[in-house]
Formats: C-alpha cells, sequence, structure tokens
C-alpha cells in the first residue's frame, strides 16, 4: 500500500521521540502547551508505518538500498 521510505533506526527514532511527546502530555496535565504534546501522533503514526510523507515529496528515503 505505502512505499516504504524509512530505514530502522529512523522509524525507532521516530516511534520512541512520539511515545516521549505523547507522554508529556499525560504527565503535563497543567502546562498551558500541553496541546502542543500531541504533535507526537506524526512521528509514532509515521514511524509505524513506515512511510513519511514529507520524505516522499522531497524525494528523500532513509532505506537500505536493495541489491
Amino acid at each position: 500500500m505505502f512505499k516504504t521510505n524509512e530505514g530502522t533506526i529512523d522509524r525507532a527514532l521516530r516511534v520512541i521521540v512520539g511515545l516521549a511527546l505523547l507522554a508529556a502530555y499525560f504527565f503535563y496535565p497543567d502546562a498551558a502547551y500541553r496541546w502542543a504534546f500531541l504533535i507526537g501522533i506524526v512521528p509514532l503514526a509515521t514511524g509505524i508505518i513506515g512511510t513519511c510523507p514529507v520524505y516522499s515529496v522531497l524525494g528523500l528515503s532513509t532505506c537500505p538500498m536493495k541489491r
């Protein structure tokens, strides 16, 4: 369905950053900027799916080349 354009390290980092941001959303319930932590949904989703729309538009890929 989607063409994978993220390598293993890229995907792992995206999932970690996404989970950290979403965890901060719950750990800081009184923060005025709490809503900003919801941006963690984006790297989490792209890390799980393995496709980054921005990479596709720019023609980038962090996947190792297949031989």
